[in-house]
């Protein structure tokens, strides 16, 4: 198994935020449980901490780049602080008066981080900033002047024996109400400007953005109507009475919520690689950039994702199916606001790129899976160009020789019959002339009458053999007389119907051929009594069928037959047999006219 450099250093230094994690839920729910609260408020709250802490700690492991597992850790660590409050210690008491809200300061951080894991707008920096300090300087001030035992209804915990405050320099009521009063509205006008932040976010990003951004969304609702419920319960206290465990609800949905969420993200995300996995199918069995594209878009759910091929001429530019340039790593171009280009393959110059929407750059195991599916995409249509450039190269071949083997026929034929049979007959007509000069001698009579035999023989086999490589007529006159001369000379009776038009050279060899093949297994083999041939126009391309009434039973791989078969193919056609035992054989041939 491959050990990763670092990775147990990694595993480590997980366990020890694990172990911290746990330690911090076991002093806080201590803590909480020693002011009397409800078991069940005790398991609320500590889950909600240690679910951040989970979250927090799946997201460093799964991404350890992004800082938004960083911030959901130190959300759930601090999620306790407050809880300090609930000990004997009057030091434990201050200190956690003092940071009780540092947990919505470090929300508030991971709100607007989420999901790069930083804070890029300069507002946004500002206002975790202010959260931050009003932790640390409003937090300190309202320590410096609460008393736990004057002011038991001030802090969550509803504390009725709570010990003294460590902090504690100012015992007067009145400022300390000033003072909390103050800290609370300046808490619940930064959480709604982190409200109006997010929804700037929101309507400012793209459709696989704001997908993105639905993890934060419930949270952030629960939060601001629980800051709605503290600006009404201030501003009337007597309209909300008896609702007194909304607020500690709503506060603790909105907590859990954000985790819970990553969560459920992490496993969409997974599902989606899943979905992913399918890609080669949805692209279909030969799919064409256009249709591979469609297919990425509609499983990443970026309609504005573009993929970029390799220009056929210019290197380093990539093209997308419409032929339009986009930018590439190799050509240096920018893909536009808000997108992202993710190169698919190694090297510096990959066989593709993809144009997205930037969010999807948060998702890099999803994008690595794309980038093997979307790979093997693109060796299919790779090896389908080059089996199809090899089959056109193999039938322009073919067409070649077969154009080749005709003409050679013709010139055979030629040669046969301006030289052996035009001596032939000189020879036999010379035989002739000596035939009526010397033919008082019996015996030299029979001698040449014999020889005369022989020629006249020869002459015949000579031009049926010239007939065979190439018949004169099928150039002179075309495909119909030639086939009505093979019918002629079929000892079985033919019936031929064809349409009296002419067809390329090489079409009307091919389907003489045809015809020839055909009539000759049925003289020989299929004991018919009558063939029919037939040879017809369909649109763009000649169908020419040879049916007898024989006994079948003709083998499509025999010798001839394939032969005849690779002949038809040569030419762009194609042939087929039916031999049915005792039903006779039918054979058709298509073959291109144009």
């Amino acid at each position: 198994m491959e050990h990763r450099p670092g990775a147990s250093r990694e595993a480590g230094r997980l366990m020890a935020w694990a172990v911290a994690a746990v330690a911090a839920g076991t002093v806080g729910t201590v803590g909480y449980a020693r002011t009397g609260a409800e078991p069940s408020a005790v398991v609320v709250d500590v889950l909600t901490g240690l679910t951040y802490a989970t979250a927090g700690l799946i997201a460093l492991w799964r991404r350890p780049a992004n800082g938004t597992g960083r911030l959901m850790l130190a959300e759930g660590l601090t999620w306790f602080i407050g809880n300090l409050q609930g000990f004997d210690q009057p030091l434990l008491v201050g200190m956690g008066a003092w940071w009780e809200a540092l947990n919505l300061a470090v929300l508030a951080h991971l709100l607007l981080a989420f999901p790069e894991g930083r804070v890029a707008p300069r507002r946004a920096r500002i206002t975790v900033g202010s959260a931050y300090t009003l932790v640390a300087v409003g937090g300190l001030v309202r320590a410096l002047s609460y008393d736990p035992a004057a002011d038991p209804g001030s802090s969550y915990l509803l504390c009725d024996d709570c010990r003294g405050n460590a902090l504690l320099l100012v015992r007067d009521p009145a400022v300390f109400a000033g003072v909390d009063l103050a800290y609370r509205w300046v808490g619940a006008a930064l959480t709604l400007w982190v409200a109006v932040l997010m929804v700037s976010r929101w309507l400012a990003g793209s459709p696989a953005y704001r997908r993105v951004l639905v993890p934060v969304a419930v949270p952030l609702a629960l939060t601001v109507a629980f800051v709605g419920w503290e600006v009404v319960y201030v501003l009337h206290p007597g309209l909300l009475r008896g609702g007194e465990l909304l607020p500690l609800v709503l506060s603790d949905l909105a907590q859990v919520a954000l985790p819970a969420a990553f969560l459920v993200g992490l496993f969409r995300i997974r599902l989606r690689r899943a979905d992913v996995g399918n890609l080669v199918i949805a692209a279909g069995p030969d799919p064409t950039p256009s249709q591979l594209q469609t297919a990425l878009r509609e499983v990443l759910g970026d309609p504005t994702l573009r993929l970029g091929i390799p220009h056929a001429t210019v290197s380093g530019l990539y093209t997308d199916p419409e032929g339009r340039a986009i930018g590439g790593p190799a050509s240096r171009g920018r893909p536009g606001a808000g997108a992202a280009v993710t190169p698919l393959g190694p090297g510096c110059t990959p066989p593709a790129v993809l144009v997205h929407d930037r969010a999807l750059a948060q998702e890099p195991e999803l994008l690595e899976a794309v980038s093997a599916s979307v790979g093997l995409c693109l060796r299919t249509m790779q090896l389908a160009e080059r089996a199809a450039r090899n089959a056109e190269r193999a039938r322009e071949l073919q067409l070649r020789l077969l154009s080749a083997e005709e003409q050679e026929r013709r010139r055979l034929e030629r040669n046969l019959h301006d030289g052996a049979q035009g001596r032939l007959v000189f020879a036999l007509m010379g035989l002739r002339r000596i035939g009526t000069q010397w033919g008082r001698d019996p015996q030299l009579r029979a001698a040449v009458d014999e020889t005369e035999q022989t020629l006249r023989t020869a002459l015949t086999e000579l031009r049926e053999l010239a007939r065979g490589l190439h018949p004169a007529v099928l150039a002179r006159e075309g495909l119909r007389a030639a086939l009505t001369g093979l019918a002629d000379e079929s000892p079985v009776p033919v019936v031929v119907m064809a349409d009296p038009v002419r067809l390329p050279e090489l079409v009307e060899a091919t389907a003489y051929y045809v015809v020839s093949e055909a009539l000759s297994n049925a003289g020989k083999h299929s004991g018919a009594r009558a063939v029919t041939v037939t040879v017809r126009r369909e649109g763009l391309w000649v169908v020419v069928e040879v049916v007898d009434d024989g006994v079948g039973g003709a083998d499509p791989e025999g010798r001839g037959l394939r032969g005849l078969a690779d002949r038809v193919a040569a030419v762009g056609g194609s042939l087929r047999v039916s031999s049915p035992t005792g039903d006779g054989t039918r054979i058709e041939a298509e073959l291109p006219c144009a």
